[in-house]
């Protein structure tokens, strides 16, 4: 991917040049464009890429979340993990990181999964992969991104500031096994899905105990409670 055809906030951009330029990235741009021609569907759409990279710029990245694949149903994905546009139902692990909220800080649970509040104040809301095929879970991996948001990960442990990693299931535990442990701190949990929140996730009380790191640092606390309406993108 040539980085003039690139729309991402100048805090990444710079520092991440030369990924673009590498042969895997021009290689996953061939293959998303081929998909595109062959009438394949992609989530999310092109402009959200690297949404959360732009709604997070790198000097104010305070908290990261790690997720793996966008969303694969329609409307769902819009580049931050986890999180879905306004009016769309919040699917079950949102629901469940919900539920960990009300049971961690009080926050009752919004009736929208519309996570942009999170990524203005610094938590980046990061998937390892970013694209998807239409109702193909996984259909975009090992062709790139993974190599790419190592990057930016590797970027973020580079930070002198301290930050938090909300690293859920194995998947995300894996991917972040470099991270600093003396500078940053680094918080482990069972995946929020129906399948395993209950094994560890659900009581874990990541939110209070991120919170709690940053204020011991003099840095603010995340305000996680979302407004009662989701702002449009």
């Amino acid at each position: 991917m040539a980085t003039q055809e690139i729309k991402l906030h100048p805090s990444w951009l710079d520092p991440l040049r030369s990924e673009f330029e590498q042969p895997y990235m021009r290689e996953l741009k061939q293959f998303l464009l081929s998909e595109r021609q062959r009438g394949r569907t992609i989530f999310p759409r092109a402009p959200n890429w690297f949404r959360a990279l732009d709604l997070t710029p790198l000097d104010k990245v305070r908290v990261v979340i790690l997720g793996q694949d966008p969303y694969h149903g329609p409307g769902q994905a819009h580049g931050l993990c986890f999180s879905v546009p306004p009016g769309v139902r919040p699917p079950p692990s949102l629901v469940n990181i919900f539920k960990e909220l009300r049971s961690d800080l009080g926050i009752e649970p919004s009736p929208h999964g519309f996570l942009k509040h999170w990524a203005s104040q610094g938590v980046l809301l990061l998937n390892s992969v970013l694209t998807v095929e239409t109702g193909q879970a996984a259909s975009h991996r090992e062709r790139g991104w993974e190599r790419f948001t190592d990057a930016v990960v590797r970027l973020v442990n580079g930070k002198r500031d301290p930050v938090v990693f909300l690293l859920w299931g194995s998947y995300a535990q894996k991917k972040a096994a470099f991270v600093d442990t003396s500078r940053h701190l680094i918080l482990k949990a069972p995946h929020p899905s129906p399948l395993s929140a209950h094994s560890g996730f659900l009581g874990c009380r990541h939110f209070s105990k991120a919170n709690a790191f940053l204020e011991e640092r003099g840095f603010a606390p995340i305000d996680w409670a979302l407004p009662e309406c989701a702002a449009a993108e």
